[in-house]
């Protein structure tokens, strides 16, 4: 007997497609039965490599040693998954299992989470892409009724990489030359650097405000509404406005 192999992104999405596929015979880290295999990733269970990894040299944090560009990026297994690394390399592997298929999150992350399990595992098996928006029993049905081909989300996985190859060198590299230039550990990073600053400019604009005195000119409608004019610094220029209201009306 034959398998399918299908890899979810969380333990509990895959236990809801065991379900409905009917694997119910429950294994250390899978699902199996009716000619599947279910099992998960548990978010990132490959990770892009350390600098320390590529040359002894960047243990040490140095502004000499930057700008740390790789000219071929190598992965690891994370530390705290190799457990289901060791099970789905396995499971990729068994003589018994002739397809896979992606089931991780229909998304960037998604592709790009099992797409490296799959390469790092050395898996050279055909699979093809599970792509839902729902995971009600039915829609979950309909996906697997017609997978898609693997090669129309290539272009989604080649974006998902350079996301995070750009990630690893302005972290990497801002991280280490700020922290180097004041001489204390700072984390810089693509997102989240942006996203303090426009925070801290924010609070800094509301511990400066100061409260200033405005006019509005208010007009109350037939139909029930109140239209309101911007506010207005000048209470002349309000009143002329006012007076101009009433004339027309």
């Amino acid at each position: 007997m034959s398998y399918q192999l299908v890899v979810s992104e969380k333990p509990s999405v895959g236990a809801a497609y065991a379900k409905v596929l009917g694997a119910t015979n429950r294994q250390d880290g899978y699902w199996e039965g009716n000619g599947y295999l279910v099992s998960w990733c548990i978010g990132h269970l490959v990770e892009l490599a350390p600098p320390n990894i590529y040359d002894a040299k960047y243990v040490k944090w140095s502004i000499a040693d930057l700008p740390i560009l790789p000219q071929k990026w190598q992965y690891l297994v994370s530390a705290s998954t190799k457990k289901q690394f060791g099970i789905l390399q396995k499971l990729m592997h068994r003589p018994d299992v002739d397809s896979i298929v992606n089931s991780c999150d229909s998304g960037r992350e998604g592709e790009l989470i099992f797409r490296l399990v799959y390469q790092q595992a050395g898996c050279k098996k055909p699979f093809s892409r599970l792509w839902l928006s729902s995971m009600e029993e039915n829609a979950i049905r309909e996906g697997f009724a017609h997978l898609k081909p693997s090669t129309e989300y290539d272009a989604l996985y080649n974006a998902a990489l350079c996301r995070e190859r750009a990630d690893w060198m302005v972290g990497i590299n801002c991280s280490r030359l700020f922290s180097c230039l004041y001489g204390q550990p700072l984390a810089v990073g693509r997102v989240m650097t942006p996203v303090l600053a426009m925070t801290v400019v924010r609070e800094a604009a509301i511990g400066a405000f100061t409260p200033e005195k405005f006019y509005t000119v208010d007009l109350e409608l037939t139909s029930g509404c109140t239209a309101s004019s911007r506010r207005i610094p000048e209470k002349a220029v309000a009143e002329n406005l006012l007076e101009a209201c009433r004339k027309e009306m």
